[in-house]
């Protein structure tokens, strides 16, 4: 059996290449027997003081360890770069394929047989599955966990959508600045990333449903001691996925991806998870695309009842039975024979019913019925498609036409969205161009603008906004993404002009600007590309290979992957 292990290739040898391996192992307390063997087991941890949503994935390796060495495994843990949503600028998202690539050529060119990802914040999550999927390695994946919920004056507060309201509130004088500023320390309680069902416990949600962890990943909060057990357990099934698997193209498959996207529209999941599910099938070589996703969502109701689509947070959601629960409603438009890291069906994951059928709603029962998911949208300005978050979204809004004003960059916008003098009103469909992966570069968070300060007084609370960035999975409003193909590479967004109608048309699925073919034709020959972002370094390289928005925004020589082979030795 130690013949299929990969680390045998680095510490096996009895010349010089294995001395080499062993004694500086032996460095770090490696005695005899743990060279006999066992399999080696990489914890590839995101813990980083500067991603302060992942700060318990210190505590969770060691019982990651325990777990391993419990089951005759020899844990190594490393370091892999860490994507803070909050701080990272100019958005974690310029940094997700990065870190895929670093896990990747990681694991593969050190002595591992399995490996555990430890992740939280947003993008680590998407990252890892990347970067695992593409050097093929068993793989397990353990989430921190979602933070406690807020409490505020009495009052349940979520992360990210109750911020967007409470700035809004600030903005407009409905709430005075000590207010917020009590409000911001009553936020977040507890280490773990946020609690609402924004890109965090979106992706989390989804890896579990992909059959990349263990059952009951996703919900339970950070602090819960039942969360270490599991990175325990987790530990100790990495050990037998060394030599028995399964590696992630086996667990990765079409069936897989058919249950996520189900799982995605029946949770109210982040529009980001767009993209990285794109991603990762591209990494995985399962085809997948918008129209997949639009159909889950026209097909299955909204049955988690969290913010913001809904009113609970991700303890209850724990509470209620967690992803387990939730595959008990959804079982039948699940494929449960698809396989987990486990090494058993999804339906074995499958729980009992949900023991709070207010927070994880029956089919017969649910929050919002089908179609109140994600919806793609296409058109003459996004002919390669844009969506929309529908259960985010005002209903009266989904149908709307109206004058676009529109700004060449989120910082023209800022800068005059207080202006008393800005011509807006309420039918007005704003528009920020540039935002995309080339353009900004890397596709921030910043496509749910504030709205103008004036509309604000005037107790609008919500306006269409169209632009080719994305928004975090915790905000809402009618705000239409990922507008692809993006302006900076000459896509239709780039030719839209202040006073032109755009219709919305969410039940048809349709976005148009409202000007003739002959008049776009002349506006498109005059048009002139910006300048590189940068001429050097990671952006460069990032602005010259990024896929739009359809495809997962991806670097296009990362689709696919190279497999776990051992690299070669240098002695």
């Amino acid at each position: 059996m130690t013949g299929t292990l990969r680390s045998r290739a680095w510490i096996g040898p009895s010349g010089k290449a294995g001395f080499i391996a062993r004694h500086h192992l032996r460095a770090a307390g490696f005695s005899d027997t743990q060279f006999d063997g066992r399999p080696i087991v990489g914890i590839a941890t995101t813990w980083s003081e500067m991603t302060p949503c992942n700060l318990n994935l210190r505590g969770l390796a060691e019982h990651v360890r325990r777990g391993v060495l419990q089951a005759g495994g020899v844990p190594l843990e490393f370091p892999v770069m860490s994507l803070s949503e909050p701080l990272l600028r100019p958005t974690s998202m310029l940094y997700r394929n990065l870190t895929a690539m670093e896990l990747e050529e990681q694991v593969r060119a050190q002595p591992v047989d399995a490996v555990v990802l430890l992740t939280g914040c947003d993008k680590t999550t998407p990252a890892a599955l990347m970067g695992a999927a593409s050097v093929d390695v068993p793989a397990i994946l353990l989430p921190g966990g979602p933070m406690l919920n807020g409490k505020y004056r009495g009052r349940d507060v979520g992360s990210g959508t109750d911020i967007w309201r409470m700035s809004e509130d600030l903005r407009s004088g409905r709430v005075a600045p000590e207010d917020f500023a009590e409000f911001e320390t009553c936020l977040n309680r507890s280490a773990g990333h946020c609690m609402t069902m924004g890109t965090a416990s979106t992706m989390s949600c989804l890896a579990e449903a992909l059959g990349m962890t263990l059952p009951n990943a996703a919900a339970l909060p950070a602090v819960d001691s039942r969360r270490a057990v599991l990175a325990e357990l987790t530990g100790a099934r990495a050990v037998a996925m060394a030599t028995a698997g399964p590696r992630p193209s086996q667990v990765l498959t079409g069936a897989a991806f058919r249950n996520a996207v189900v799982v995605l529209a029946a949770i109210g999941g982040s529009t980001n998870a767009v993209l990285h599910l794109l991603a990762l099938a591209g990494r995985a070589g399962v085809p997948l695309s918008l129209d997949d996703i639009d159909a889950a969502g026209r097909e299955v109701p909204l049955l988690v009842d969290l913010m913001p689509s809904g009113r609970f947070l991700m303890e209850e959601f724990a509470y209620a039975g967690g992803m387990p629960a939730l595959l008990h409603e959804l079982a039948g438009r699940l494929d449960l024979d698809a396989t987990t890291v486990g090494g058993t069906p999804l339906r074995e994951a499958v729980g009992p019913a949900p023991s709070d059928p207010g927070v994880i709603r029956p089919l017969t029962d649910p929050v919002l019925p089908a179609g109140a998911a994600i919806a793609v949208l296409r058109g003459n300005l996004a002919p390669r498609g844009a969506v929309v978050k529908v259960s985010a979204a005002t209903p009266s809004l989904l149908r709307h036409t109206g004058p676009a004003l529109v700004f060449d960059s989120l910082a023209d916008y800022v800068a005059c969205a207080d202006d008393p003098d800005l011509p807006v009103d309420a039918d007005t469909v704003l528009v920020v161009r540039n935002t995309g992966p080339v353009g900004y570069p890397g596709m921030p968070e910043v496509g749910n603008l504030p709205l103008p300060a004036r509309l604000l007084a005037a107790g609008v609370a919500d306006m269409v906004r169209v632009s080719d960035a994305r928004m975090s999975g915790t905000a809402f409003g009618t705000v239409v993404l990922h507008v692809a193909p993006e302006a900076a590479i000459g896509g239709p967004l780039a030719l839209v002009r202040t006073g032109d109608l755009v219709r919305l048309d969410v039940p048809a699925r349709r976005l148009d600007v409202l000007v003739d073919e002959e008049e776009l034709g002349r506006r498109a020959a005059a048009w002139v590309p910006a300048p590189p972002a940068a001429e050097r370094g990671w952006v460069r390289l990032y602005t010259e290979h990024v896929l739009q928005a359809d495809e997962g925004v991806d670097l296009d020589f990362l689709v696919g992957g190279s497999g776990d082979g051992v690299p070669k030795v240098a002695f």
